[in-house]
C-alpha cells in the first residue's frame, strides 16, 4: 500500500517504522521538512508536501496535535473531497478529537479512523487502541496490516477510548517511574543504579508476559509470589502503607479528568 504520513514526529515516526517493516510505500510529510528527510533516508520512504500525500495515498496518517489539526484539515479537504469515492482512509491520532468532528472538519463522509497509540509502539510493543467511521471491512484489514508490527491493535467503542488512553497512552510514563523507583530501591540495597535498571526493566517484562499469557488476574499472580510470613509480603505491605494503590488509581483517574476538559474545550 501507499501510506501516508503528515507529521514525523515521535509517533508518526514510530508507526512509519512499524509501516516500513511490512514492506508499504511511504509517503513522508513534515512542517519541518529535514525531520521528514531523515526518517526518509532511514526508511526507504519519499518526501513530499502534504497536499501531494494526500492525492496519492491509500491510508493517510494525521500525526499533528489537536491544535494543529484544523488547519491542516482545511488544506487537505479539498484534495480528499476531490478523491471522494477513491479516497484514502484518513487515520488521525490527535488527542480528544472525535470522529464526528474530525468528519466535519474535512467536510464529510470520509473514512476515517481515530487511533490512540503509545510510545512503545516504537519497538514493536505498543497498544494501538482505534474506533472507525465509515469504513468497509477491507480497509480495516488494510489498517491493521499496516500496524502490525507497532504491537497490540485494539478496537473500542469510541466513547472508550479516552478512559483506555488513560492507562495505555499515559500509563508507560508511570511505568517508568515505577521502574526508577525500584532501581533506587535496589541502589539503596547496594546495587548500581545501570544493573539495578536492568533488573527493573527485565521484572517488569517478565510480569507483563505472564500476565498476557497466562490469563490470571493481577491480584492472582501478585499473590503466587507471596509466601506466608515471606519478604514480598512485606514489601507489598509497605507499598500498601504508603498508598500504592490508592496513588496509582488517582493518576489514571486524573489522567481521565484532563482528556475530558481537553474535549470540552475543544
Amino acid at each position: 500500500m501507499k501510506v501516508g504520513f503528515i507529521g514525523t514526529g515521535n509517533m508518526g515516526g514510530a508507526l512509519a517504522r512499524a509501516a516500513a517493516k511490512g514492506g508499504h510505500t511511504l509517503l513522508l510529510a513534515n512542517r519541518t521538512p529535514a525531520k521528514a528527510e531523515a526518517l526518509a533516508k532511514e526508511l526507504g520512504g519519499t518526501v513530499c508536501p502534504n497536499a501531494e500525500a494526500a492525492e496519492t495515498a491509500e491510508l493517510l496518517f494525521l500525526g499533528v496535535k489537536p491544535q494543529g489539526l484544523p488547519g491542516l484539515a482545511g488544506e487537505l479537504a479539498p484534495v480528499l473531497q476531490a478523491r471522494k469515492g477513491n479516497a484514502p482512509v484518513v487515520v488521525s491520532m490527535a488527542t480528544a478529537v472525535t470522529l464526528r468532528e474530525l468528519d466535519a472538519m474535512l467536510g464529510g463522509g470520509l473514512p476515517l479512523i481515530r487511533i490512540m497509540p503509545n510510545t512503545p509502539a516504537a519497538v514493536g510493543a505498543g497498544t494501538i487502541l482505534y474506533a472507525a467511521q465509515n469504513v468497509t471491512d477491507a480497509q480495516l484489514n488494510a489498517f491493521r496490516a499496516v500496524l502490525a508490527q507497532a504491537g497490540l491493535l485494539l478496537p473500542l467503542p469510541e466513547e472508550k477510548i479516552d478512559a483506555a488512553s488513560a492507562i495505555s497512552g499515559c500509563g508507560p510514563a508511570f511505568c517508568f517511574q515505577f521502574a526508577d523507583a525500584l532501581a533506587l530501591g535496589g541502589v539503596r540495597a547496594g546495587l548500581s543504579y545501570p544493573d539495578a535498571c536492568r533488573l527493573a526493566a527485565q521484572t517488569m517484562l517478565g510480569a507483563a508476559e505472564m500476565l498476557l499469557q497466562g490469563g490470571e488476574a493481577p491480584d492472582v499472580l501478585k499473590m503466587r509470589v507471596c509466601s506466608p510470613a515471606g519478604t514480598t509480603i512485606e514489601g507489598v505491605l509497605a507499598l500498601e502503607q504508603g498508598g500504592f494503590s490508592y496513588t496509582v488509581q488517582n493518576a489514571v483517574t486524573a489522567a481521565y479528568r484532563r482528556t475530558v476538559e481537553m474535549t470540552k474545550k475543544g
